[in-house]
């Protein structure tokens, strides 16, 4: 694209930006919106105007920083003007233009650059609009039109305002002494004037105040309770309080924005900017003197800035779980270059705490999983595969809980490789799973293992045995409460239910940590022990018994004894399945039984 025409003064005006001895001058608070709004709309550190004319340079505004602190040369407006169009350097490290400047080096750190210089129609350079960001990043397509769009705006908003102050300047030349004059100039700049009587409760509006609600000169009465009327009925109060608020001296001035009822029916956004001129002797306002300007077409570009701004937050910040870009560098170090604010929620840490560095994540992994996280990622780097893992985290308010992680790495040109991914809670699913799990393997009644599970169990004990061969072996247990129909039938099946508890209680305290058993039928239970002979099984048979006697089932003011018959085998290497030890005790029970009950019989 060519450049736009220079005027012959261009020259002197880029070397007046160049030039490091020229005074700042107080910045246009009226495009602080226009700032404020770019810097949420891009996500950056810094949004800034700078302006330059024959005779100085100034910013114009900005946000992000405070204005005393920001150097003039910021704006790298001498990169920024030589270029016809924006001006985009996602990472000034990388770039030789701009590596060594104190601002990339020093405070403020700066990394990401985006300029576009603001130009008049004939060409002219009237400044130059900026973002600035700490954070290495692209602009794509949609986002440089934007910044353009942004430019455009404040050029435009440039250009009528220093016409309409040169207009003003050329009347107040010529005509200082008509006030009849210097309204019309005022009135040809869109701008509408009130003059208040306090005392008496009336108003005077200008020509052009009356023009912007579309009213001719005679059109309005110039009573104060007619003016309340024609504010939206949901910024009255704001505005009346406003207002107050400067008659008792706690404003230096008025200034509000709010909505107001036209000729036509329809409402449009002004702004009012006043101040009290005169007071009596005891400071009660006597007069108001203001000026009002029509923001409508402003209000409607910010919203629909922000409808795009909570689109973008919607996406990222307000979707539970952390959305981030992680970066790891060949030296080892790793960061975040973006972490949604949900990070609070995962973490409970902010973004900027893991912005120059991801070591306090470390922190807060469980020490149990730290390892398996450091190794996935590891692996997820040497080999770009996704990465994925379920992991346990430690939180100050919310105690242990689960994270999974999803993310796709690409490697950079540096050497470093980074991650777009998705963290999200799932401890509430892990909780799940769990009580799944143990719906599966444990005797809702007794909270002994079930039949399914103890016979996983004993499986694995035969497997342990023939791998020690000939030095390994286990004891099994067959035990059957006695007389057990007997207690439904007289007692009833709920104190049955708890005869199966209470046994299951005793039996379970004396287990030792290696130790099997289950409930594998209805009052019917199992036990492995391992490394135990059949004198060893003997001696804890008695043990389960002696206890049935020293603990007996309590119901109401009767006491209902419980006895319990036990069958014992061993279990070693050459059993072809657990089948055969599980018979040989059930053999034994059998004997236990024909022989009385209450007994103990070995196979």
């Amino acid at each position: 694209m060519l450049a736009p025409a220079k005027p012959d003064d261009e020259s002197t005006r880029l070397h007046t930006a160049r030039s490091p001895d020229v005074a700042d001058t107080v910045a246009d608070e009226r495009f602080d919106s226009l700032t404020r709004l770019a810097r949420r709309h891009f996500s950056v550190a810094v949004a800034l105007i700078m302006r330059v004319d024959a005779e100085q340079q100034w910013f114009a505004s900005r946000d992000g920083i405070p204005f005393a602190q920001t150097p003039r040369d910021l704006s790298f407006f001498e990169q920024a003007t030589d270029s016809d169009d924006v001006l985009v350097v996602p990472d000034i490290l990388a770039d030789n233009s701009f590596h060594g400047h104190p601002h990339v080096i020093h405070t403020p750190c700066i990394r990401l650059y985006a300029g576009c210089p603001l130009r008049a129609s004939n060409g002219e350079t009237l400044g130059v609009f900026c973002l600035l960001d700490t954070t290495p990043r692209a602009l794509d397509d949609e986002e440089r039109e934007s910044l353009r769009d942004f430019a455009r705006l404040a050029a435009a908003a440039l250009v009528e305002r220093d016409d309409v102050a040169a207009r003003l300047k050329e009347d107040e030349d010529a005509l200082r002494e008509s006030e009849k004059r210097m309204a019309l100039a005022i009135a040809g700049s869109g701008t509408g004037i009130w003059d208040r009587n306090i005392l008496t409760n009336e108003i005077h509006y200008s020509s052009g105040w009356k023009a912007i609600l579309g009213y001719a000169d005679w059109e309005l009465t110039n009573q104060i309770n007619d003016s309340y009327k024609r504010v939206h009925p949901d910024d009255l109060a704001y505005v009346q309080a406003t207002i107050q608020a400067h008659f008792d001296q706690k404003t230096p001035s008025y200034e509000v924005e709010h909505r107001i009822r036209c000729k036509d029916g329809s409402y449009k956004w002004i702004s009012s900017r006043g101040k009290v001129v005169s007071r009596d002797s005891e400071g009660r306002p006597l007069r108001m003197i203001g000026t009002t300007t029509d923001i409508t077409a402003m209000r409607a570009m910010s919203e629909r800035l922000q409808e795009t701004v909570d689109l973008i937050t919607s996406l990222t910040n307000e979707v539970p779980g952390l959305v981030f870009q992680y970066r790891l560098l060949p030296n080892g170090e790793s960061f975040f270059s973006y972490a949604s604010a949900g990070i609070e929620g995962i973490y409970e840490i902010t973004p900027e705490q893991v912005a120059m560095s991801a070591a306090v994540i470390n922190e807060i992994v469980h020490p149990d999983d730290l390892a398996a996280y450091r190794a996935s990622l590891e692996v997820s780097a040497a080999t770009l595969t996704p990465w994925h893992l379920e992991y346990r985290v430690e939180l100050p308010r919310q105690g242990l809980r689960w994270r999974q992680g999803d993310a796709q790495p690409r490697r950079l040109e540096d050497g470093s490789t980074l991650w777009h991914g998705f963290i999200t809670d799932v401890t509430e699913r892990k909780r799940i799973e769990a009580e799944l799990k143990e719906f599966a393997t444990i005797d809702f009644m007794t909270q002994l293992p079930n039949r399914r599970y103890f016979m996983v169990q004993i499986e694995a004990e035969l497997a342990r045995i023939r791998r020690a061969k000939e030095e390994g072996f286990a004891a099994v247990l067959m035990c059957d409460l006695d007389h057990f129909k007997s207690i439904n039938d007289t007692w009833g099946h709920a104190v049955g239910d708890r005869a199966l508890r209470h046994f299951a209680t005793i039996l379970r305290a004396q287990l030792g940590e290696k130790d099997i058993a289950g409930r594998v039928g209805g009052e019917e239970f199992a036990v492995v022990l391992p490394d135990a002979d059949i004198a060893e099984a003997r001696a804890f048979a008695e043990r389960v018994q002696q206890r049935i006697v020293e603990a007996p089932l309590v119901q109401g003011d009767r006491r209902i004894a419980l006895t319990v018959s036990i069958g014992i085998a061993v279990m070693n290497a050459a059993d072809a399945c657990t089948d055969a030890p599980l018979s040989r005790s059930d053999a034994a029970l059998y004997r236990a039984k024909e022989c009385g009950r209450n007994r103990i019989e070995c196979h």
